[in-house]
């Protein structure tokens, strides 16, 4: 390939142009609109939730987003966020943009606009943004008007389909893992509402839809004998007869397994509080423990990490590996493996981290404790019935796990081939055996 450079002007199918304002108060219906908040959460924007606004039939036409446009953030209160780019996909309605965000239509006659979204997240793309960044005193940030006088690299659209293919199948494959992983969870929280809370297998038998030997929806004909077949009252209303009331710490413990930095290598894997997404079993970010400098807490894979430092925000997941985590994270483990998934239930629930951030002490930075955290009412099924609830959810929790290093090994992959690909130190039909066989 032939480094061949042009001006990104060059390459515009339309002058750049900068999103609407709309302020809050009528912001709820409408048209979707990306804010900064999805610019900079999704790379790759494509049927994401987000803001809705009212247009005028003029703004529908002119500030409507097709598929390939590239959005560029005109200012940030970091200075690596002035500028970033990301590239509008698709979606099943009309979206817009916001007046902190730049537009740029590509000429796709002259050039893709994946290549490009691709060419600016490498070195060469973000020394080139770099270069027209302006400092503030608040805030970093670039102007549309600058962006046409970057020098980008150009090869023959057909070449640049082709390395974007590439490098878009691997991010194809790790949006596919992601929202695979979204519906493991979805299954796994719905499973335990249904016989935990709402006692679905119970009723199905005080109602006659479950008859012995009969099979229903998540409902095999084996678990039958498993429930009873009827309610009984208790200080917690009515539950399953023979079922008991017990505390969280019946059925789970807190294993602390403090450590101090001369006791883990550089390289253990690390999880702290920004690592944890709120809402999300799936913990697929963890740093290395390099530069740490006071006690964690040891953790294994598979065990249930809460984050106690302001419960509300409801980090809670499953260890994806063995490492080391922040004190400010309560390690979670069943006393018996049978109880695993009816101890995520609870852990995860709504109910438990309302319940935790209510008991948590600390004004500005509160803080629950693994000794609330056990006191919390919990009712315990038989351990056949925990059991075989575990049977469905241990699998889940198990898929979901390799997927995130699926998804980790492939982000590697095309975050080493990205530079080389696109400044054309290595070929396309050199690559696209070894991505084959990736994905």
């Amino acid at each position: 390939m032939k480094n061949e450079t042009r001006a990104f002007g060059a390459l515009f199918a339309e002058p750049p142009r900068n999103g609407l304002t709309r302020p809050k108060a009528v912001r709820g219906a409408g048209t979707k609109m990306v804010n900064m908040g999805e610019l900079f959460a999704f790379p790759r924007i494509r049927n994401v939730s987000m803001d809705r606004v009212p247009l005028s039939k003029t703004e529908t036409d002119r500030f409507t987003l097709k598929k390939g446009d590239l959005l560029f953030a005109r200012q940030s209160l970091v200075l690596e966020g002035a500028g970033k780019c990301s590239i509008f996909l698709d979606d099943e309605e009309s979206v817009t943009f916001e007046s902190h965000v730049t537009r740029v239509r590509l000429n796709t006659n002259e050039a893709d606009p994946q290549f490009y979204f691709y060419y600016l997240q490498s070195h060469h793309g973000r020394a080139a943004i770099s270069s027209i960044v302006e400092q503030g005193a608040g805030a970093s940030g670039i102007r549309g008007s600058d962006l046409g006088g970057l020098n980008v690299i150009w090869y023959p659209p057909r070449e640049q389909r082709a390395i974007a293919h590439i490098l878009g199948t691997l991010d194809d494959k790790i949006e596919l893992n992601r929202k695979q992983n979204e519906t493991l969870e979805a299954m796994a929280r719905a499973l335990f509402k249904s016989w935990f809370v709402d006692f679905d297998p119970v009723r199905a038998k005080i109602d006659g839809r479950w008859q012995r030997g009969q099979s229903l929806p998540g409902l095999p004909a084996h678990l039958y004998d498993l429930f009873p077949d009827r309610l009984v009252d208790s200080e917690l209303g009515e539950i399953p007869d023979g079922w008991g009331i017990g505390k969280l710490g019946d059925v789970a413990e807190h294993p602390r397994r403090g450590v101090q930095p001369n006791q883990f290598n550089s390289a253990t894997p690390y999880i702290a509080l920004e690592h944890m997404p709120k809402r999300c079993i799936a913990l697929s970010e963890w740093a290395n423990a390099d530069g740490l400098q006071s006690n964690k807490f040891k953790f294994k894979r598979g065990e249930i990490l809460f984050g106690k430092l302001r419960p509300y925000f409801h980090k809670v997941g499953v260890a994806p590996l063995d490492g080391v985590c922040s004190t400010d994270i309560v390690v979670i483990a069943p006393k018996a493996e049978k109880w695993f998934g009816f101890v995520l239930g609870h852990v995860f629930s709504d109910q438990f981290v309302e319940y935790t951030n209510a008991g948590s002490t600390g004004t500005k930075m509160p803080r629950t404790n693994w000794a609330d955290m056990a006191r919390y009412t919990v009712l315990c099924p038989s351990e056949s019935v925990a059991e075989a609830f575990n049977s469905k959810v241990r699998p889940m929790t198990d898929e979901l796990i390799s997927s995130i290093h699926e998804s980790r090994t492939l982000s590697t992959l095309r975050d080493t081939l990205l530079p080389r690909l696109v400044s054309g130190e290595i070929r396309v039909q050199d690559i696209e055996r070894i991505v084959g066989a990736a994905v």
